[in-house]
């Protein structure tokens, strides 16, 4: 599934061919995929200028005057920009038609999402799939300290508590397995037995790898490109994700996998304790 990186390269990627671009088409080849599509979104989007794009976690946010597209990539799905006159193949989905350009969404598992958020249903931050998410965790100088006080009540596991996106969201499971390798946390450590010292090392540990995922094009494991079309190569990087048995790069030690929530942990019983 696309986590953080991927979704903000897509952004990076999509910004400087939609920003300041008029809709002149939307085409829905389905009724829609994980919730339906909104029937009503040609009429709304056409001859509307894009102000912006943003990001919320894993939720990439297009902004127009009146409101907002939310587009969730799902486990398997990318956006491109191709000419207004690529024919569509078995699993594109969705086109955002700007000109002589479109914005296309393919999505094989269909898992990913089309929604509208209206500027008369208030701010997009109170989107129902918003409002419960987590603080962004890049350029927080404080998120040692959001993790620490907000992991106090926390018996689950650290790398439930990350994933589950309510203290700091878009840390999916291949960056928490690597953050918690980096920063020497167990992945089955209560979070709330965690020291505020671990979390300040976690906390960098998080930014640190997030950031780099994004400068690399994110992990292309399966179905991710980039908006050109691109894969990412962070995955060349792991230290642990993926690396079940092989020799851990730090001390030679071999690689575990634990299953958590039905979601494979990779981890070294050496380096992390």
């Amino acid at each position: 599934m696309p986590e953080l990186p991927e979704v903000e390269v897509t952004r990076r990627g999509i910004a400087p061919h939609v920003e300041g671009q008029t809709v002149t088409g939307v085409v829905m080849r389905r009724s829609g995929l994980r919730w339906p599509f909104p029937s009503d979104l040609p009429q709304l989007l056409k001859d509307q200028a894009i102000i912006a794009t943003g990001r919320r976690g894993k939720y990439l946010l297009i902004h127009f005057a009146h409101g907002s597209l939310i587009l969730h990539l799902g486990m398997s799905g990318h956006l491109r920009i191709l000419p207004a006159t690529q024919p569509p193949q078995k699993h594109d989905h969705f086109d955002l038609v700007l000109g002589d350009q479109l914005m296309r969404l393919t999505d094989p598992r269909r898992f990913g999402a089309v929604l509208w958020h209206g500027s008369e249903e208030g701010e997009i931050e109170e989107h129902s799939l918003l409002r419960s998410l987590g603080v962004e965790p890049l350029g927080r100088s404080d998120l040692a300290q959001i993790l620490f006080q907000q992991s106090r009540n926390r018996s689950a596991a650290i790398k439930q508590v990350l994933l589950a996106g309510d203290i700091v969201v878009g840390v999916g499971n291949i960056y928490a397995c690597e953050s918690l390798f980096e920063a020497g946390i167990h992945p089955a450590t209560a979070a709330r037995r965690v020291s505020l010292q671990r979390y300040t090392r976690l906390a960098a540990a998080i930014q640190r790898i997030l950031a780099a995922a994004i400068t690399q094009g994110g992990s292309s494991l399966r179905d991710f490109i980039g908006a050109d079309g691109q894969s990412g190569y962070f995955q060349q990087s792991y230290f642990v994700y993926d690396r079940e048995g092989e020799d851990c790069r730090q001390c030679g030690n071999t690689v575990r996998r634990i299953v958590q929530g039905q979601r494979s942990t990779f981890y070294c019983a050496r380096c992390q304790r």
